[in-house]
């Protein structure tokens, strides 16, 4: 996802195919603060952030990609921190939802960030810009 941010220039941020769907600026605003939630839900606090506050406020590339990468950061610990152990801990739910397992809130972000990502490779397509997932290796 933090790749295809820089892959598609800033003037392009607003581009939506259908006026019915959000911009690429707003989906990965979304992402963004969607992953605040669901990580928080895994590190059983109350999300610093809420899921629709970056797409109200961060309106240039700059300030998306700030809050793309705060919210992997934020991610980050309790993913490199996660065994057994803590997967199996009850949290309470993302989005107030009903409690469950750590890692089902974790398993939650990832398919959230799976299914934007198919959103966010139609937009780059549909913009002549080759996917990171696509692109040649640089080995």
């Amino acid at each position: 996802m933090r790749l295809s941010a820089d892959v598609m220039p800033e003037a392009k941020y607003g581009f939506k195919p259908v006026d019915s769907v959000r911009t690429f600026g707003a989906l990965l605003a979304h992402v963004a603060g969607a992953s605040f939630e669901f990580c928080a839900a895994a590190k059983g606090e109350k999300s610093p952030h809420s899921e629709d506050e970056f797409e109200k406020s961060a309106k240039t590339k700059a300030d998306i990609v700030k809050a793309l990468d705060a919210s992997i950061a934020y991610c980050d610990d309790v993913y490199k921190t996660l065994d057994d152990a803590k997967a199996m801990q009850m949290v309470g739910g993302a989005f107030g939802g009903p409690s469950g397992a750590r890692a089902a809130a974790l398993i939650g972000n990832t398919n959230h960030f799976n299914e934007h990502y198919g959103n966010i490779v139609t937009y780059l397509r549909i913009n002549g810009l080759v996917p990171p997932s696509s692109a040649p290796s640089q080995q």
